[in-house]
């Protein structure tokens, strides 16, 4: 039997999944992953339709994958970014006719004085390093060949992904129509959200007799936040000093 597992929507940590699954909204996490393979090493097939996310988390399923025994096949659909990593970690990568793969730079904010930037500076410059052994081994290029890439933020079709080495092979190239799929983009939700509806959400999940929350406030809270995000899209988002990679 082979095992199906879907990586869509963006890639999420896993103490954020609760907030997705809750919206209805689709996502993957770590667990998601890690959760469905078994221990007889069954083969694998993962359908990929996701622009990306967190880095440490596309990372950990880059691992897990690579390091099960079981033979894995990837169907891309769409792989950017973190997605990316996660198509590479597989056996056979497949490419939609109508699929692309995207890599580029990681990307983090960042607060502080210059010792900070430089610091920041730093640690993305071998993150970058780091991911490129990914796509490395999966192409046979070299270092510099993938770094390059990634500078410049490289969009690749079915064709030209098989042409560089990032895939296999086309899918559905014997048959006269190719399935024709349309993706949306998928945005990561700002984290502030998150944090202020998890806070509203344990407090409407306590005894009656101490607190009532009205659920038209959470709804109200997170479209007038939306709102603000739409219009302050090149705005950063600080956690701390150096917020979580987005890649």
């Amino acid at each position: 039997m082979t095992l199906k597992i879907k990586v869509n929507g963006p890639i999420i940590s896993n103490g954020d999944k609760w907030f997705y699954d809750w919206f209805e909204e689709e996502a993957t996490c770590p667990n998601d992953v890690l959760g469905a393979l078994t221990d007889n090493n069954e083969d694998v097939e993962l359908s990929i339709n996701s622009y990306g996310g967190l880095l440490d988390s596309g990372n950990e399923i880059y691992t897990a994958l690579r390091n099960y025994p079981g033979k894995v096949t990837a169907n891309v659909i769409m792989a950017g970014s973190a997605a990316s990593i996660i198509a590479m970690s597989a056996d056979v990568v497949k490419m939609s006719p109508v699929g692309q793969i995207m890599i580029h730079n990681v990307q983090m904010g960042a607060g502080g004085d210059y010792h900070d930037m430089d610091k920041a500076s730093e640690i993305l410059q071998k993150s970058n390093k780091s991911i490129a052994s990914a796509y490395e081994a999966k192409t046979g290029k070299s270092h510099e060949e993938i770094l390059a890439l990634m500078d410049r933020e490289t969009w690749m079709t079915a064709q030209e992904a098989v042409e560089l080495g990032f895939a296999d092979d086309v899918m559905f190239e014997s048959q006269e129509k190719p399935l024709l799929v349309a993706s949306g983009a998928n945005n990561m939700i700002n984290p502030k959200i998150i944090a202020k509806v998890r806070e509203l959400k344990n407090q409407q999940e306590k005894p009656v007799a101490e607190i009532k929350v009205n659920l038209d406030e959470i709804h109200g809270y997170i479209d007038e936040k939306l709102n603000e995000i739409k219009n302050k899209k090149d705005e950063p988002v600080n956690e701390s000093p150096f917020t979580r990679f987005f890649f």
